[in-house]
């Protein structure tokens, strides 16, 4: 029986190292990604607040006027975990919005802290008239509908580091290679733009330029890659609000059983201690 056991636990183990785990490459076509060190990386990791108070900056000004976040409130951008703006500027904000409302007389009324984050465009229709055709997606979980492709074997650094980070890398990635003209041979619509990290064009124009949104004297860069990193920081956090607390748990309780094991191994010493084994 116990032969058999054994070839039985070999077997399975060839099982499982025949089975590659996944790691994270380039679309096919495109550019290699360059990967970022975010402060939420980890089983440690927290959001930058400040950073995601750039981030915010970065979306509303740019990003909003064509993608909504329809699962966002106002009222998240004052919880803690987040950007943590102060409530009475944030009631501020929510006042300078219209919703639409039609019990009222008016028709809209303007929005408050429990209201979401306003679609830019009354219909689909419109959205896509105005983007010749494409349809902006909305930002609420997107850091998280991306993700790099996978390719195997997964390197150690990405086990060791729990690697989740691929929907915000993506969008980095994106953000940062635009280019003016396609290369030699690539042909793409009159509507799009070449992105060396998808290999092909896209219909969003790049976004983003040097020195389009002033940062509120903190002395950050006001650069392509800095925004970059920023809007998608922000955007990581709306798909993933309760990453922190979510983290906390996971190590309270691994806290919690490592302590249990210890406590029952102890007690296990102590009830069979004088039982000759």
């Amino acid at each position: 029986m116990s032969k058999m056991k054994k070839i039985f636990s070999a077997l399975a183990l060839s099982v499982l190292l025949a089975i590659p785990a996944p790691t994270l490459a380039a679309p096919a076509s495109g550019k290699a990604p360059e990967l970022q060190k975010w402060s939420f990386a980890g089983i440690f990791g927290t959001y930058d607040t400040n950073q995601l108070q750039r981030g915010f900056q970065i979306f509303q000004e740019v990003c909003s006027t064509c993608h909504g976040a329809s699962l966002i409130a106002f009222r998240n951008l004052t919880e803690a975990g987040g950007p943590e703006f102060p409530e009475s500027q944030i009631k501020q904000l929510a006042s300078e919005y219209y919703i639409i409302d039609p019990e009222l007389e008016e028709g809209e009324r303007p929005a408050i802290l429990a209201d979401q984050w306003p679609n830019p465009f009354a219909t689909e229709r419109e959205a896509r008239e105005v983007n010749g055709g494409a349809l902006p997606p909305d930002f609420s979980v997107l850091a998280k509908a991306r993700n790099l492709a996978k390719k195997f074997p997964m390197n150690f650094y990405d086990m060791a580091t729990a690697y989740q980070e691929g929907g915000a890398d993506f969008i980095y990635n994106l953000l940062v290679n635009y280019e003016d003209e396609p290369p030699h041979g690539v042909e793409i619509a009159d509507n799009q733009q070449y992105n060396s990290f998808l290999g092909r064009g896209i219909a969003m124009m790049s976004p983003l330029m040097e020195e389009l949104v002033e940062y509120d004297g903190d002395g950050v860069p006001l650069t392509v890659e800095q925004y970059a990193k920023d809007v998608t920081a922000f955007m990581y956090w709306m798909a993933d609000p309760h990453l922190v607390s979510r983290k906390t748990i996971g190590l309270n309780v691994l806290i919690f059983l490592s302590v249990f094991a210890l406590l029952m191994y102890l007690v296990k010493r102590r009830i069979w201690a004088g039982v000759k084994h």
